[in-house]
């Protein structure tokens, strides 16, 4: 037994990076264990020597040696059992080391098994969960089918690595840019930010160290072809390259492509910003179901309130009420109609230039206001004013 368990502490040391004397001492204290429960009526006072040469093993009770004819099968079966619970752990420890390596990085594997919960994909030496909380609405896979995920985290079990996959998360699409634009591979062209609702729409935006270097064009490629990879990746989401400014103002204009500002208000302290379009541009602005504002924000940091220039007219149009009085209210922030309407006399009273019977003048000037113009909003500003929350706020990550 002695020249069979030497060679399999040495294929552990070499094969599983297991060090020898870890290994001796997991059997020693295994033995100990295995001894007192085999022998409870000699108590609690035993120890196990071992020669690391020749692998004799002998037990000791009470400083002397303590000869039993069951101790050399008990030893060999606990060596055994230390020996393959080793291999395991140094198993688990290798495929852990491996994959949290990985971590943050995109893995090819195969689909396992599909259920309503998750995905079980196969990497050979172990497995991985893509839940259905990470995976992209578009994503439809099947047992067998080739998977590529984002590796979002590795975490130490007892019954080893638990690999969790993404295909939802925004770094997967940061991910699949790196290894199909070789600018942005090289840190010529830096992705500075993305804003993602997955399966539907990304906005990616971009920036170029060296000013000869067109980074949108980069990412797109020839012909598209660059972007087209990515888009086939993601099951025909949709992906807006923008480029990054550190003027914000700017920055925001790209960031509410393809819609054109045609006057912006910006309030950095509150990080709010105040976009008005042509009318025939609001329902591009806002997006379908809010998307592209909400997009925008998400992208830039800043809260986005978008409007339509037909929306301030209608303010200029409020009977009764002086030009000063207008240029004021706009001044503080109120564009429209409805904004005034939303508003108290005691709020109306705070903006400099309105006393209190101006307010109340104003206020009721904005709730009997009901011109022809007024009841024919298009879809789109009847999604924006009646959504319970606000279409552009910015989502934390």
């Amino acid at each position: 037994m002695s020249q069979e368990l030497l060679s399999s502490l040495e294929y552990i040391e070499k094969e599983k990076g297991v060090s020898r004397e870890v290994l001796f001492d997991a059997i020693r204290h295994a033995l100990i264990s295995a001894c007192q429960k085999t022998f409870p009526q000699f108590g609690e006072d035993f120890d196990v020597q071992i020669d690391h040469q020749t692998m004799r093993i002998q037990l000791l009770r009470g400083g002397k040696v303590f000869q039993d004819p069951h101790f050399g099968r008990i030893a060999a079966q606990t060596a055994k059992q230390v020996i393959i619970q080793k291999i395991r752990e140094a198993q688990r420890d290798s495929i852990f080391d491996e994959f949290a390596g990985k971590q943050g990085d995109i893995v090819n594997g195969t689909v396992h098994r599909v259920d309503q919960r998750a995905i079980v994909v196969d990497f050979g030496k172990t497995e991985g969960i893509l839940p259905a909380r990470e995976m992209s609405p578009a994503d439809q896979y099947r047992q067998g089918n080739v998977i590529r995920a984002y590796l979002l985290e590795v975490n130490k079990t007892a019954r080893g690595p638990e690999i969790i996959l993404s295909r939802s998360h925004p770094e997967f699409v940061k991910k699949l840019f790196e290894m199909e634009v070789p600018e942005i591979a090289d840190k010529l062209v830096e992705i500075k930010g993305i804003a993602r609702e997955a399966g539907s729409r990304s906005k990616v935006a971009v920036v170029s160290s060296d000013s000869k270097i067109d980074c949108v064009g980069s990412c797109v490629g020839m012909r598209g072809q660059r972007v087209k990879n990515i888009v086939r990746e993601l099951e025909g989401e949709k992906i807006d390259i923008v480029p990054y400014s550190e003027n914000i103002e700017e920055y925001i204009k790209s960031a509410m492509s393809p819609a054109e500002i045609f006057e912006m208000k910006l309030n950095p302290a509150k990080k709010v910003a105040e976009l008005l379009v042509k009318d025939d541009q609001l329902s591009l602005a806002i997006g379908k179901r809010g998307q592209n504002v909400r997009l925008a924000s998400k992208l830039v940091g800043w809260t986005i309130d978008v409007r339509s220039e037909g929306q301030r007219a209608a303010l200029d149009t409020l009977p009764g009420i002086e030009p000063e009085v207008i240029q004021a209210l706009k001044l503080a922030g109120v564009l429209s109609i409805k904004d005034v309407v939303k508003l108290s006399i005691e709020s109306l009273t705070h903006i400099p230039g309105l006393n209190p019977e101006l307010a109340q003048k104003v206020l009721q000037a904005a709730q009997g206001f009901k011109p022809e113009k007024a009841e024919t909003e298009t879809e789109a500003e009847k999604l924006f004013h009646s959504s319970s929350e606000p279409l552009a706020q910015p989502e934390k990550d």
